[in-house]
């Protein structure tokens, strides 16, 4: 099998990978919706006998004009790639995106890059996708410009949940800014996932008897601070169940960073500079300030207790991270 290529331009796919099916978007969460359209290029890919290829774009073009208000990854690059990898496509490209690349005529996009750089028999979007300056580029301008080039182009609708809502990144967001994380794994179908270095901390939970695996989260962060069921993955693939304590420990220290801290069950071992992922699969409970260390101690017995009862009956959603 040929090996999955990560690269941030056209010039870094191999010849093999030339010619084939494109999906174009950010794709930012990988959620339901996103899941359609990717679906939709792998069953095109597969009927032409072509290489499947994603071709998305970084930072995400809402951070670049406004760098003051960055947005919150639900998948930053190297996880979004994991999962591109995981669903069977050959490559991602993860275009550099800047106010330059911003200002390219929809017509230099197509030319360039999805023909010079891409050779693409095929691309296939999500119904909103726009590109090029003013973003004068639409699903119907690209299918226009494919009759010249000769290639064919496939629009994925909207894709609407159960109650008839249409997926999308804002709506996980939200859900997850407030906590509810079973309901952001039915929009995503599977769990929110971080994935980030173990690094090093005070040990206090290990004195107290639980110790964690410590990852640093920007203060952008939507995510609700408190204590959720979680599932943990190591870079080998070895899944272990636990709990896991988000936010800035206010009984322990009151200006701390934004940490995630988590305590593995039946695991005993060194996790500092390994790169994991950890999925939310339930809220347990908001975070609290204790009046001591005895009584957050006692706490979390009970939040570990409680963790292991959710995550009992709780299904693996894939793709599995």
């Amino acid at each position: 099998m040929t090996a999955f290529v990560r690269t941030q331009s056209t010039t870094g796919l191999p010849p093999s990978l030339k010619g084939g099916v494109v999906a174009i978007g950010n794709f930012d969460g990988l959620h339901r919706g996103h899941q359609a359209v990717l679906g939709e290029t792998l069953e095109i890919a597969s009927r032409k006998n072509a290489p499947a290829v994603v071709l998305t774009f970084e930072p995400h073009p809402k951070t670049v004009f406004k760098p003051d208000n960055p947005v919150f990854r639900l998948t930053p690059a190297p996880l979004k790639a994991h999962l591109i990898e995981r669903l069977g496509f050959a490559a991602v490209v993860e275009m550099p995106f800047d106010r330059a690349f911003a200002a390219m005529e929809a017509a230099d996009f197509i030319e360039d890059i999805l023909v010079d750089g891409f050779g693409l028999t095929h691309a296939v979007t999500g119904f909103n996708f726009h590109f090029g300056k003013a973003r004068a580029g639409t699903p119907d301008y690209l299918r226009e410009a494919g009759k010249s080039f000769g290639f064919g182009v496939t629009e994925v609708e909207s894709f609407e949940d159960e109650n008839g809502e249409v997926v999308s990144s804002s709506r996980i967001r939200q859900l997850l800014s407030e906590g509810r994380v079973a309901e952001a794994s039915g929009l995503l179908g599977y769990h929110y996932t971080v994935e980030e270095e173990i690094v090093g901390g005070k040990q206090l939970g290990r004195t107290l008897g639980f110790p964690t695996a410590n990852m640093r989260m920007p203060d952008h962060a939507m995510l609700k601070p408190g204590v959720y069921a979680v599932r943990f993955r190591r870079s080998d693939g070895a899944l272990f169940d636990g709990v896991a304590s988000f936010g800035r420990r206010p009984t322990v220290d009151e200006d701390g960073a934004l940490l995630l801290e988590t305590y593995l069950f039946d695991f005993e071992g060194d996790l500092y500079g390994e790169t994991c992922s950890v999925s939310f699969v339930s809220w347990l409970r908001g975070e609290e300030k204790f009046d001591s260390l005895e009584a957050l101690t006692s706490q979390m017995n009970l939040d570990a207790e409680e963790a292991r009862a959710a995550l009992s009956g709780a299904p693996q959603l894939a793709p599995r991270i």
